[in-house]
């Protein structure tokens, strides 16, 4: 029996052998599954190697996304086909292994002041300004494929795009910081006050590989339309919090940057193109021959934005032309 943590939002899990407590601390997002790579692994026979995951925002709420689990996740007897808000006393079901989700009151928040140093260094937040670059990724038209769709083939297919997502994205020298329905964010922090070539490729080369990985989900599964995406990049700085500990860094970042791309991603539908680019990353992307690739200036307006904007719009087939050229530079 592990004793049950009294200030930290946890799992419960009830065994033969006595109650088994999960703090979720210490990072910002925790998988399930049977595979040893999980931060909690579950030798249930019915649950996949990679079943769901667990995310903390920076508001405090957390998420249960299921990452396209045979069987399936459920939260209180409902199937869970999108990212899904925890609630306090919620009741979790993966295979035949059950669980329920605590997060304390911050009304109670006095009555641990004295709490140990590790637990305060992974609840405590640090803001930095640093200098980052912001990936927003959405799938098109997915309020329709919601309808159209079973819901069971839904969950398969959205978990498995967005474990997909944070497979290639780790590839890349990023983590998803947000599963947001139907969209990821990823994040890259720079080191200094310029972004390397290298830093740039690997941002583009990562939403071509996202890109790809759609294609083939398009054709594994069968769906009344084609399954798209559109991507939102940008480049500046913003506040960075640091809410690990020790050598598990958890950063997030606020700001305008962040904001300004999920604005740049919904721009890309009013301009009929599948990427919109911000002006500053456009510029570190110009010398390297974004331009000669295709992508074109347009001006928007954003939501929320008293000034239009100054974007680059292109296309996929823009993105993997810029991408060939790179590669024959090499």
């Amino acid at each position: 029996m592990t004793l049950q943590p009294t200030s930290v939002p946890y799992l419960l899990l009830k065994t033969d052998s006595g109650n088994r407590y999960l703090p979720l601390v210490g990072s910002h997002c925790w998988t399930i599954g049977r595979s040893d790579d999980n931060n909690f692994v579950i030798p249930d026979r019915w649950i996949s190697r990679n079943h769901a995951m667990l995310q903390c925002m920076e508001t405090g709420e957390f998420y249960l996304i299921d990452l396209g689990s045979r069987n399936g996740s459920f939260v209180n007897g409902r199937r869970v086909s999108i990212p899904v808000t925890l609630r306090n006393g919620d009741h979790l079901t993966f295979g035949q292994t059950e669980l329920d989700f605590f997060t304390p009151s911050n009304d109670n928040s006095s009555e641990h002041a004295n709490s140990s140093s590790d637990e305060l260094t992974a609840t405590s937040a640090l803001h930095v300004r640093r200098l980052i670059s912001v990936m927003v990724v959405d799938i098109r038209d997915f309020t329709v494929l919601t309808r159209q769709l079973d819901e069971k083939l839904l969950s398969e297919l959205i978990g498995t795009w967005f474990r997909h997502c944070g497979s290639i994205i780790r590839d890349y020298g990023s983590w998803v910081d947000k599963y947001i329905g139907d969209a990821v964010m990823a994040v890259w922090f720079h080191s200094g006050r310029t972004i390397t070539n290298e830093e740039v490729g690997k941002i583009c080369q990562a939403l071509s590989d996202l890109y790809k990985m759609t294609q083939e989900l398009d054709r594994e599964y069968v769906l009344p339309f084609p399954l798209r995406i559109g991507a939102g990049i940008n480049t500046g700085y913003a506040m960075v919090g640091n809410t690990g500990s020790g050598d598990r860094p958890d950063y997030t970042a606020l700001g305008d940057t962040v904001n300004a791309t999920f604005r740049l991603e919904s721009s890309t539908k009013q301009l009929g193109m599948d990427i919109a680019l911000g002006e500053t990353t456009y510029q570190y992307l110009l010398p390297l021959g974004v331009e000669d690739a295709g992508f074109k200036q347009q001006v928007v307006q954003l939501k929320g934005y008293d000034k239009p904007t100054l974007t680059y719009a292109g296309t996929f087939a823009n993105l993997d032309r810029f991408l060939a050229m790179q590669s024959k530079t090499q």
